[in-house]
């Protein structure tokens, strides 16, 4: 045989390759053989072999369950099985998703694999790159779910959508597919695929209507990934399902939602969404957890037992940092604050209980610090100028719902923390007989849910401190 006939035979052994992997079985043979996978818990071999029988796959689980590497394995099978006509488009409910997590993961497995079984090469920089795949005629990249005319613009005779963190992606985006889909079927020489993966969030979008079988979504393979299973594949802890369900409650939204993968809307009468939070969150990661502006402080004291003392410091808009202290006196929380904060920036300071001997001893040292006793009467309104409030706790949580409020052009950053996140979302509103609102009160919190909002509350005193009258006088300081 001649050099020629000797490349052409090894081509088409190598094809025959590629040919067996394309199978549902095959997919999981590919994990395995290519890139090398050791162990693959038994929802995810059902999840691949269930992806290439339907075409359509939306999964849906807990937090951890493993769902951006999944994806990573399909987006490596379908640009290394299927030929020089490929495209895959990688999208998600978040930019940084895609930066941070899934291509990253990407990048991990195929830096790992054995592709010489396939005689393909993955280099960084030639065909491997940050948040893109080039091999030949296949193509893998990353699109920003808000411009549905790139995801729609995708065409080839083998096609993948994935939606990473798929909860939130805008419906416009998921429609864009269509057109892909439009052109594939068994009558055509063209195949399209999608993976939808995702921790659910309240009960509405795309995500949740195909998950709940709305009609028009019956093409879609669904699978939910109990916590049980996660745990029993080593993929979460079953500790840490223990806490989050002590910290934030069985039947809160962000247990139901992160542990547990199920659909859960926030109860009509929480006073801030878990949604908002989110976003907050997302808005936190965008700037880099770094503000601008002057610094506020809020302090939330707490002496001995369960009760978390808590500082919080807010920059601009940004919640940088919060600081955590346990069964300490009042003496070692004033030191702890002092320790913390300098002399020209003001701290807001619970005065109920131990805040008052902590306030003391820092207006003592020279620190500027303003009292905030949450139970006096108030005559705040909410920005609309309209309504009241019982009591000023209920006005300083109302405020900080008012500063999540996505609609809010200034909205707070907030960092990825549990105890804040299940803090936030904890509280819960009424209107009064005669028409004021009413947040429930930090007690009744503690019946409820068995913890106190510690965290919440210091953010709540350090956007107080930031939105009070600059121009009040304040134990001898002026603002």
């Amino acid at each position: 045989m001649s050099v020629i006939d000797d490349i052409v035979a090894e081509a088409l052994a190598q094809d025959d390759v590629a040919a067996r992997y394309r199978s549902a079985d095959g997919i999981v043979d590919f994990v395995r053989d290519v890139l090398r996978v050791q162990k693959i818990a038994d929802y995810q071999e059902a999840i691949l072999r269930h992806f290439v029988i339907h075409k359509r796959a939306a999964v849906r689980g807990p937090h951890g369950l493993g769902k951006t590497t999944l994806a990573a394995w399909i987006v490596l099978w379908g640009i290394a099985c299927h030929g020089d006509d490929v495209k895959i488009v990688t999208t998600a409910s978040a930019w940084r998703q895609l930066i941070y997590y899934t291509w990253p993961e990407i990048r991990k497995w195929a830096r790992r694999a054995d592709w010489s079984l396939l005689g393909i090469q993955m280099r960084h920089g030639k065909e491997l790159f940050e948040q893109s795949i080039k091999l030949a005629g296949a193509e893998a990249f990353a699109v920003a779910s808000d411009n549905p005319s790139l995801v729609e613009g995708a065409h080839a005779k083998f096609l993948i959508y994935i939606f990473d963190e798929a909860k939130a992606i805008p419906i416009p985006t998921w429609d864009a597919t269509e057109g892909a889909f439009s052109g594939a079927g068994e009558d055509t020489d063209a195949e399209a695929y999608a993976l939808a993966i995702s921790t659910p969030g309240e009960p509405s979008g795309r995500f949740y209507d195909i998950h709940k079988r709305k009609p028009g979504t019956d093409d879609w393979w669904v699978r939910h990934v109990t916590l049980e299973e996660a745990i029993r594949a080593g993929r979460v802890s079953r500790t840490w399902a223990k806490q989050r369900k002590a910290q934030w409650g069985e039947n809160s939204a962000v247990y139901q939602n992160r542990v547990l993968g199920e659909f859960a809307e926030d109860a009509s009468d929480a006073l801030i969404p878990l949604r908002w939070v989110e976003l907050a969150v997302e808005r936190h990661h965008e700037c880099g957890g770094k503000g601008e502006g002057r610094v506020w402080y809020g302090v939330d004291p707490a002496r001995y037992g369960e009760d978390k003392t808590t500082i919080a410091k807010l920059v601009g808009r940004v919640l940088e940092s919060l600081i955590y202290t346990t069964k300490q006196s009042t003496m070692q929380t004033a030191g702890r604050v002092a320790a913390t904060v300098g002399k020209n920036v003001r701290v807001a300071i619970d005065t109920i209980g131990i805040g008052a001997g902590v306030y003391d001893r820092l207006r003592e040292l020279g620190y500027s610090v303003l009292p905030v006793n949450v139970a006096e009467a108030t005559d705040a309104t909410d920005s609309s100028g309209e309504l009241m409030f019982v009591n000023l706790r209920s006005a300083v949580w109302w405020k900080l719902r008012e500063a999540l409020d996505p609609d809010n052009p200034n909205a707070l950053a907030i960092p990825d923390d549990p105890l804040l996140i299940g803090d936030l979302t904890a509280p819960l509103w009424t209107y009064t007989s005669n028409g004021r609102i009413k947040v429930e009160s930090k007690d009744d919190i503690r019946k409820r849910i068995g913890r106190s909002t510690d965290a919440a509350d210091a953010l709540a005193l350090a956007y107080h401190n930031a939105t009070v009258s600059q121009s009040i006088l304040i134990e001898g300081y002026e603002y």
